[in-house]
Order: structure tokens, then sequence, then C-alpha cells
């Protein structure tokens, strides 16, 4: 019987559970039903001791980092904002990395795969939670609206249905398409999304994730999505669409209960709030960053959009840092 493959999963305090779920679940059943043990699975943590997710539930890793050494795959889960407790984690990723392991990440994950220096030029696939809080850290790598990025070194999903497709396709490498359709059957995953899927968005109207807005409309979206740092005009867009200002702000109405100016400013606060929630940037660094020149209007703006001003928010997440919890969403 050939060697398990196996999968080694570093798991940080506050890390999703539900991508870990996600991936290791699949795996389980491909063992059932192919009547072999073709995946094995550890938990690895940095040090020894319970490690808490997001959900509050405490799992016991079965391994600390430094002792791990043949592992044919090794996924980091975590939040954003999670930080090495361990001096030699960083080298010990790029050492695994540098003897075969297949290296990867999934949803927040993707920040500490960065942090560690194994990354490489690959294109990476960000949560759209968390995209521009990440484009803001590492502005020289490529973030991708992609459900899944796969290459022969690198994987990473970006949140729990996304590991969920990772692992059917680890299962398919292994075992057969015949076989990952099996699995993804047994859990009623109806479609096993491959490379090329982009991430389903939810619309600002409050509808469906991923509902299709009308042609003209999710042009101007994008064009408005293209210009969070340096914001352009409702006119601006309205004339390079070949249509009046008037035309663009009936179609938004229709299309999302809100006029076009509030639904960019919408766009621009959404992005302002990942910033200020898992990077460490100055408030004024963040204002620029979504196109304001004024960090009182801008301050103003957050308010009217989440109730608090920036600064609260984050003294609000950061206290909840300290005491063990983390914020939603954690995915």
């Amino acid at each position: 019987m050939a060697k398990p493959f196996s999968t080694g999963f570093l798991i940080f305090p506050g890390f999703p559970m539900a991508c870990l779920t996600s991936m290791i679940e699949p795996m389980r059943a491909a063992n059932e039903i192919s009547g072999q043990a073709a995946f094995e699975w550890h938990l690895v943590s940095e040090t020894a001791g319970k490690v808490k997710a997001s959900a509050l539930v405490e799992f016991e890793p079965n391994h600390v980092l430094d002792d791990v050494d043949d592992l044919d795959l090794l996924i980091l889960l975590s939040s954003p904002t999670a930080q090495f407790e361990a001096k030699s984690t960083s080298g010990k990723l790029r050492s695994l990395q540098r003897h075969g392991t297949i290296v990867g990440a999934v949803s927040g994950g993707v920040f500490p795969l960065v942090r560690a220096g194994i990354a490489g030029d690959k294109p990476l696939s960000v949560h759209w939670c968390y995209k521009s809080a990440f484009d803001a850290e590492f502005p020289s790598h490529r973030s991708s609206d992609r459900v899944i990025e796969i290459s022969e070194t690198l994987l990473t999903a970006s949140g729990a249905a996304a590991a969920f497709d990772l692992s059917l396709h680890i299962i398919e490498k292994r075992l057969g398409a015949g076989l990952a359709t099996e699995v993804a059957c047994w859990f009623q995953h109806p479609v096993m999304r491959r490379e090329g899927v982009d991430q389903a968005i939810p619309a600002l109207s409050g509808d469906t994730a991923g509902a299709q807005f009308p042609p003209l409309v999710e042009r101007a979206v994008k064009m408005f999505a293209q210009h969070i740092e340096e914001p352009i005009s409702v006119g601006s867009v309205a004339d390079t669409l070949g249509i009046s200002p008037r035309h663009l702000e009936r179609s938004f109405k229709q299309s999302t209960g809100l006029n076009p100016t509030h639904y960019y400013r919408k766009l621009r606060m959404d992005a302002a709030r990942q910033m200020v929630l898992y990077t460490n940037d100055r408030m004024s660094d963040v204002a620029a960053a979504v196109g304001y020149n004024s960090a009182q209007t801008f301050a103003k703006h957050y308010h009217t959009a989440f109730g608090v001003t920036p600064k609260e928010d984050r003294n609000r997440i950061n206290l909840f840092r300290v005491r063990g919890n983390l914020s939603v969403p954690s995915v």
C-alpha cells in the first residue's frame, strides 16, 4: 500500500474552524470510500498547548512545528492578524518548503504565509473581505479574486467552501476524478469548483451573494472598484459608459437601492474597514488609501457607515484580541 498523503494544519489562535473541517472531512470520506488510508492529517502549532479557534472551541495539536519534518502538505490557518509566537517559525516554514513540502493557506492564513517569506511570486487567493488589508500590507504580492489558486509548490483557498474544493482537488490528483466526485456527493457538494472561478461577492443592496447586476451597472461597479485610492466622479463614469448621470443613477437605484455616490462610498468604506481592523496603518494613511484628503471627512463618513469612528473600531477589535477573541468574519 502506498504511503498516505500527509497533511499538516498549522493552526494559530483565532483560526477559522470551518476551514479546518472543510479540508479534513473530504479526506476522511475518501479513506472510507476507497477502503485505504490514502490520507492522514495532523494538527500542528508553534508551541505546545491548546489552540482556541475563532468559534472559541479549543484544539489540542499533535505536533509542535519545530518537530515536524515529513509532511507532503502544510496548510496555514489563521486570522489576518496572527503573529508568530516562536522566532523559529519563519525559518522552519522555509526549510520545510525547501525540502519538498507543499505549503498553502486558507482564508486569513495567507497573511502569515507571506510574512514567513514562502509565498514567492505566485498569485494568492485572498478572500474579498481581506483583500484591501492584504494589498495594503503586501503591495508587491499578487492577490487573486479566484476561489482557489494552485501550483506545484503553493496552494491557497479563499475560505471554508473553497477549502472543501481544494481538498477535492487533492483527492482527485491522488485517487482519481471518480472518487473525488463521490466524495463531493457524500456531502451534497454539487459542483467542484476548479481554478479560474471567481469568488462570489455580496451585493451592497443586501441581495444574495453573487447577485448579477445588469451589464451597465456591473461595468460601473468595476470602474468604482478600480478607483478606490484615486476616486472617479459619477459624471466621468457615466461619460465612459456613454450615458447620462441621471440614467446611471436610475439604473443603480433599481439594481442596488442606492444611488451611485452612496454605493461608491460604501465600497470605499468597506475597504477602509479592512485596513482599520486588519492592519496597523495610521488612520491618516487609511484615509488616503481610500481617496480622502481630509481625515475628518473620512472619520465622519466612517461613523455614518459603521456607527463608530475608525479609532473606536480599532480599539474595540484590539480589546477582543487581548481577551483571546477575534472579530468576525472568520471565513
